[in-house]
């Protein structure tokens, strides 16, 4: 039987933002019921330990969520929720105390992103102390996300916005080093107790309509991770937010058939050969990011 590090469960494709880096999803506006996120569960328990509750949409938009990370503590998983960040003080109470919530990550590039964003320091000042409070109160792990960088080098306005929001950083934290000094692309630096910021390029979703390249490379798709959609589909990895590669629906044949399925292994096996076989893979840059 497969095992994955960590499997993405979508339980709404709904967001509350709309960011020029992340593409809305064409599929019907829906949230995870909890019969479906309980059978989902089951489904997918004895292959990972992990979940994480988004592929597109706003986890904390979910107006359950705190239902939904009880289900995930009875059923013995470790969640995960990357968010932007902005419905923090609606969703709080939901979320703070919950056992199975090992990791918060907090895409602070969607402020930026976002082109109604108003009031940088209310809002990383914010979240800033919700970590401060959560990994004090709870074991919890929090990320602070700027992935925003530009692969030809930032222009002066990009350097001048994050370096406003690395300065809140520094001031909420009390460090005495700009963060610059400290990370690269793709790197993270710890800046509190169980507090990390990661910087890295922003990628780019991949779509039919986007130019093939030679299919040359490496995923960890169905090797370390799968995902599914709000609406069941199951697809090979984060990044196929349409659904575009759908292997199978778990509300129709289960999670472990579908996954040891025929075009399943066939995308594993094409990784093995450092080969994307899926249209959709060989028109996904990140996969470059592997070799």
């Amino acid at each position: 039987m497969k095992t994955f590090k960590k499997v993405y469960v979508e339980i709404t494709s709904v967001c509350n933002l709309a960011c020029s880096f992340c593409p809305p999803t064409e599929r019907s506006k829906q949230f995870i019921q909890i019969d479906q996120f309980n059978y989902i569960l089951d489904q997918i328990r004895p292959h990972t330990k992990y979940i994480y509750l988004h592929v597109k949409g706003e986890p904390l938009l979910h107006p359950k969520i705190d239902q939904l990370l009880d289900i995930s503590h009875e059923k013995g998983f470790k969640v995960n929720i990357t968010t932007n960040g902005t419905l923090l003080k609606k969703a709080k109470h939901k979320i703070l105390m919950k056992p199975a919530l090992r990791q918060m990550n907090f895409s602070l590039h969607s402020f930026d992103g976002h082109p109604g964003s108003t009031n940088r320091h209310e809002y990383i000042t914010s979240i800033l102390s919700f970590a401060k409070e959560a990994v004090e109160q709870s074991k919890m792990i929090v990320s602070l996300r700027l992935w925003n960088l530009d692969q030809d080098n930032a222009t002066n306005a990009e350097k001048k916005r994050n370096r406003e929001a690395l300065e809140i950083i520094e001031k909420e934290f009390d460090l005495d080093y700009q963060i610059e000094e400290k990370i690269s692309p793709g790197t993270g630096v710890k800046v509190a107790d169980r507090i990390y910021l990661n910087q890295d390029y922003e990628f780019k979703w991949p779509a039919l309509h986007e130019e093939e390249d030679d299919g040359k490379g490496f995923c960890h798709a169905l090797r370390s991770q799968a995902a599914i959609l709000t609406n069941g589909v199951v697809v090979p990895c984060c990044l196929d937010g349409e659904g575009v590669i759908n292997l199978g629906n778990v509300y129709q044949t289960s999670f472990s058939e579908i996954v040891d399925g025929k075009r399943a292994n066939n995308i594993y096996h094409g990784f093995s050969r450092r080969e994307a076989v899926e249209e959709l893979c060989r028109k996904c840059g990140y996969r470059k990011r592997f070799g």
